[in-house]
């Protein structure tokens, strides 16, 4: 067993906490040491390498939508922002768009989504029915009345490959990583103390915890804060189908299933209902939610995947934040040199580039730069104050 110290800890690194080492270690007005430690080093079981990994400007808060926009930015950008020695990461970033289905009872908050997005400079567009069905003559627009499609700035990445480059290049830039579970942390002075799975301990005076749905919420009580972010599972599964389907973008049913490409074939999930969507820490995959409701959407929306041939599937856990299903990013008032970035409810992947660098021009500065992600901030826990985001995938 042996000690050692640090100026700043990040507990969980996955993509969050790779994010915000890379981007600390950027920054040529810090010079401290970075310690990440992460409990899962093969990356086996983490949110990031087992999320459908994607992309959406198509929110109906400012806030997410601008964080989108930078993100979408970042990953464009990714061979320079995030070169190790002349390599340079490929994501394989697929701007394939999000396609939002609507009826007649839900046209109206698509109109109202959509003119936010617009406004922020969002290339999103919205169809009437006529136009939905001549752009996607594969779709039943029975029951539909509006689509909105993202035309460029969303589709889908290589979600692996994106941790991996920020991890890469944090540790090109003398970040260290510890393979190890975060057991204990406690406060001792004006330090943390952390005790590892390991038998060593870590002391920093600043800790950022990313540990999302793998102890998160954990690390927070243990710094004494309580926050209502569970871990909770969703299941991703692939299927081929004949026929060709051309322009398929990221499929939003109004029921909330989607569906996207992926190589030759689709991959496709949905939300399960509340009342089936326990706290839980299992792999377990739930096949029954494909062919009791998944499929039985996807045949009536796209009459070719009446006919298909299933594959493979996973399971994963959202940090899921029952609050508001949004994210708490920040310091927390009244626990000095903690933060967080938690809860993401799912949207880690493509928010990681803007709280990554958010975080870090935080932690140095005292305030956001980039962009204000206060409207994040755990603050609006405190006061009961929900960030409401209708466009919950």
């Amino acid at each position: 067993m042996g000690s050692s110290t640090a100026d700043l800890v990040i507990i969980g690194g996955a993509v969050m906490g790779s994010s915000t080492a890379c981007q600390l270690a950027q920054r040529p007005d810090f010079s401290g040491r970075i310690v990440v430690i992460e409990a899962d080093p093969a990356y086996e079981i983490c949110a990031s390498a087992r999320s459908a990994a994607s992309i959406r400007q198509q929110y109906s808060s400012a806030i997410n939508i601008e964080i989108s926009l930078f993100g979408i930015d970042y990953l464009r950008n990714i061979g320079e922002r995030l070169e190790v020695n002349g390599d340079k990461p490929v994501i394989d970033l697929h701007e394939g768009g999000y396609l939002f289905l609507a009826t007649s009872g839900t046209e109206s908050i698509l109109r109202e989504n959509h003119a936010l997005q617009d406004k922020l400079g969002a290339d999103i567009a919205f169809l009437e029915k006529d136009a939905l069905q001549a752009k996607f003559p594969w779709l039943n627009t029975q029951d539909l009345t509006a689509g909105c499609h993202g035309l460029s700035g969303e589709g889908w990445f290589d979600g692996y490959g994106l941790m991996q480059a920020f991890r890469r290049k944090a540790r090109s830039l003398g970040v260290d990583y510890v393979a190890a579970r975060a057991e204990s942390l406690k406060k001792n002075g004006s330090s943390w103390d952390i005790t590892l799975s390991n038998g060593d301990t870590l002391s920093a005076p600043v800790v950022v915890n990313t540990a999302g749905a793998s102890g998160g919420a954990e690390i927070c009580r243990q710094a004494g804060l309580e926050v209502p972010v569970h871990s909770r599972k969703r299941c991703v599964f692939t299927f081929d189908c004949k026929d060709t389907l051309p322009l398929f973008p990221l499929l939003i049913d109004p029921n909330g299933t989607y569906a996207r490409p992926e190589g030759t074939g689709f991959i496709c999930g949905l939300a399960p209902a509340e009342e089936n969507d326990p706290d839980t820490d299992d792999f377990e995959v739930d096949y029954a939610l494909f062919e009791e409701e998944i499929w039985p959407t996807l045949a009536n929306r796209i009459p070719a995947f009446e006919a298909i041939r299933p594959g493979r599937a996973w399971a994963g856990h959202y940090d899921m934040n029952l609050f508001d299903h949004n994210a708490f990013v920040g310091a927390v008032p009244g626990i000095d040199g903690f933060y967080l970035a938690l809860g993401f409810s799912g949207h880690g992947l493509q928010q990681s580039p803007a709280v990554g660098r958010g975080l870090s021009e935080l932690i140095v500065t005292g305030g956001y730069q980039t962009l204000d992600l206060s409207p994040l901030g755990i603050e609006r826990y405190f006061s009961g104050t929900k960030l409401i985001e209708r466009n919950v995938v």
